[in-house]
Order: C-alpha cells, then structure tokens, then sequence
C-alpha cells in the first residue's frame, strides 16, 4: 500500500500534435479509440516510450508505425504533461510534440485516423484537446518571431498562397503586402525568378517565392503579429 510520500510506478508516453493547414484551415492529427477508457473519443497519436529511445526517436518512430506520416517538416518538444490524474489507473507521464506538415502532403492515414479542424475539435480523450491548443498557441507564437512558415508551406508558392497559409494559421486574416514586406525585411524569401500558372480569370501571373532557409531559427525575437483590431476580440 501506498501514500502520498512514496512514489508510485510511472509509465512515460510521447505524443504528437501534427498540424497541418488543410482546405483552408489549421487541422490536427487524431484517431478515434476503440476501446476503453474514452472509446470513441478521438486520440493525439504516440505511444510508451521505448528504454532504448529519447523522446524525438520514439515519437518519429510511431508516426511512421502507427499513421504513416513520414514527411514530417518540424518536430519540437512542446511540454510535459505530468497532472497525476490525467489519465485513469497508474500515473503517466506524457512529453508532447508540435510536428508540422507542409500543406501540399497527403499522407496516407489508417482508417481509424483523420484530420480535425483545431477550431472544431471532436470530443477528446484525457487532456489531448488541451494539448492540441497549446500547439496552435506554439506554432501562432512562433509565426511571429521566427521562420517556422517554412514548415507549412510548398517548397514554391505565390504571396496569395502564403498569406492564406498564415491566416488559417493564425486565425485571421493577413495583409499579403504587409506579410510579404516583413519577411522580406527579415532575410526569409527569395525570388525563383519563376511565375505561376494563371488561373482560370487569367489576369497576370504571380511571382513564385521560396524560404531562404528550411532550419528552424528565431528572426525577430521581439516580434508579435497581431489582427487587426476589428478582429481581437473575435
């Protein structure tokens, strides 16, 4: 028997939050559990965490094994999660992931498995629904402040598809002329010199653009974009 000095056993699990921008919208990566505790609530993916492996090595490895997500563009650790009754039964420890997706994969997912509207979740299981919306406020935070919209986008796109790509992002929307001019500023677009295919309306074709560098790295550390004011307190 125990008491609240002696240390109880501690199981350690990793998870990921994978974030991707989707038909227009910041999804997250879930699965729908099957059985109890929480059957038919809706899961982030992970797993136990191997003796062998540290944290980054388990929670890649499970993507692959579990949902097949393999072209991964940014994993961070987000957080611990060490609330002793997070989860019914003996005490887990859970080391959280912000993973990214750039907006032009399709991974193929289990049928058990799908993408959710972060704004929309399902219901969740354990503290996963708060896990998802620290990862939102993570990646939102770090738009501002360093160049992880790499992580999001195509390896080429137009200004338009970039600025629609923040915006859902972010929960609102972006000035493509003031988005462009402050990561440009910032050393973090480069011109291809080549154009995009025009659209149906036709009307003249847009400029295509890369990021400078696909390395996570703060660029303004005093940085914070804010929506405009009409839409703060929306």
């Amino acid at each position: 028997m125990t008491d609240a000095t002696t240390t109880p056993p501690l199981v350690h699990e990793v998870l990921a939050a994978v974030l991707q921008v989707r038909q227009g919208s910041l999804q997250v990566l879930l699965w729908e559990r099957a059985l109890e505790p929480h059957a038919n609530r809706w899961s982030l993916p992970g797993g136990r965490l191997r003796a062998d492996e540290d944290v980054e090595t388990s929670i890649r490895r499970q993507l692959a094994e579990k949902v097949d997500v393999r072209q991964v563009s940014h994993v961070e650790q987000l957080a611990v999660f060490s609330a002793p009754d997070r989860v019914p039964g003996p005490r887990v420890l859970a080391t959280a992931f912000l993973c990214l997706v750039p907006s032009h994969m399709d991974p193929e997912l289990p049928g058990d498995t799908a993408w959710q509207p972060v704004s929309a979740l399902p219901e969740t299981a354990f503290d996963h629904g708060a896990i998802v919306l620290r990862a939102r406020n993570r990646l939102r935070a770090k738009l501002s402040y360093t160049n992880i919209g790499f992580a999001l986008t195509p390896p080429v796109f137009t200004i338009s598809a970039l600025r629609s790509l923040y915006s859902a992002a972010l929960g609102y929307k972006v000035s493509a002329t003031n988005l462009q001019r402050v990561l440009s500023r910032r050393g973090l677009l480069e011109a291809t010199g080549d154009t995009a295919r025009p659209g149906r309306a036709g009307g003249r074709p847009a400029a295509e653009f890369r990021f400078a560098d696909s390395t996570m790295s703060v660029t303004d550390p005093f940085a914070v974009l804010k929506p405009p004011p009409a839409d703060r307190n929306g």
